[in-house]
């Protein structure tokens, strides 16, 4: 399903909401000055978890463009979360975890860029820095729910010292990161790890959560190839695909969930974000759906000028306040 313009003001959208997508779709997005987290904090104490052998922390720049800086955080030792907060906070708080194929995970253009965004909406954002599960972690396709996990409850933990709503907490995942997602949205009081201070007597579920060109399923048919590696290794059982694939462990008591789309994506194919709405609408689960014929994959904020799904960060902003996040 497409949605063009007409389907969207159908859907409610107003006149003024399609007039900025408009603006937005003959404008590039120009990337504001000095992009940087106002906080940084260990996900998890100091200590914990082990860092496997060897494994060292880089980032690569894969843009000679000043203006569009594409940087990825590779071989992840101090699982984090870098804070942006606003100046006056609303109370809502998005946590959000991006893509990178379990390879790296991306800074900028599905990290630091869509924080600023909400930064200046009033909303206190959270990237979380996951790690990879190819890099010799022990337990490897539960670290990045580990991770996940661990995060919203110590967002919810600091609630008081960052302003936020503890029973507003959002969660989103791109690509990769998707899968970070909605592996928390259907195993988010799986057990993958030992409690290791009071945070961890705080709910893992996050209130609402979003998903964006995400990675889904593990079923080779359909499954981003290098994600299902580095997640599974080279030859999983059919009980760990099943575990690993969410759109085969939904449940009615999983959090509203968006999701988004565009259907000529090359890398991941949007049957994984399809299957997903499938099985939730078959539960009746909340779930929001939004596919759009062109866009490819892994577009964030910079690479949607001049088409439709441009206007995707307002569908989710006018999501979240329909759920009285933000």
């Amino acid at each position: 399903m497409t949605l063009d313009r007409r389907a969207l003001l159908a859907a409610g959208l107003t006149l003024p909401l399609a007039g900025a997508a408009a603006a937005q779709a003959k404008t590039p997005w120009t990337r504001p000055a000095g992009i940087a987290p106002d906080a940084s904090i260990p996900l998890w104490p100091e200590g914990h978890p082990t860092v496997p052998p060897g494994l060292a922390e880089s980032i690569v720049q894969r843009s000679d463009d000043p203006q569009a800086s594409d940087r990825v955080l590779q071989g992840i030792t101090r699982p984090r979360l870098d804070i942006f907060r606003p100046a006056k906070p609303n109370g809502a708080a998005v946590i959000l975890a991006p893509g990178g194929g379990y390879r790296y995970v991306v800074i900028d253009k599905e990290g630091y860029e869509l924080a600023r965004w909400l930064k200046d909406r009033g909303v206190t954002a959270y990237i979380l820095f996951y790690r990879l599960p190819g890099d010799g972690w022990a337990d490897r396709s539960n670290v990045p729910l580990a991770d996940a996990q661990r995060a919203v409850r110590l967002v919810r933990s600091r609630a008081s010292l960052d302003g936020i709503d503890p029973a507003r907490v959002a969660f989103g995942g791109f690509s990769a990161g998707g899968h970070v997602a909605t592996s928390l949205l259907t195993r988010f009081d799986a057990q993958v790890y030992a409690p290791v201070d009071a945070a961890d007597t705080l709910s893992p579920r996050p209130d609402v959560l979003a998903a964006i060109y995400p990675v889904v399923s593990m079923d080779p048919a359909i499954a981003h190839a290098v994600s299902r590696e580095k997640l599974l290794g080279p030859a999983p059982d059919a009980a760990s695909e099943a575990l690993h694939s969410p759109e085969r462990q939904v449940r009615v008591d999983m959090p509203p969930l968006f999701l988004l789309h565009a259907e000529d994506d090359e890398s991941v194919k949007v049957e994984n974000s399809l299957r997903l709405h499938d099985a939730a609408r078959k539960i009746g689960a909340p779930c929001e759906a939004h596919y759009f014929a062109e866009g490819g994959h892994g577009f964030g904020l910079m690479k949607t000028a001049g088409l439709p799904v441009a206007i995707w960060p307002e569908l989710l902003w006018n999501w979240l306040a329909a759920r009285k996040i933000v």
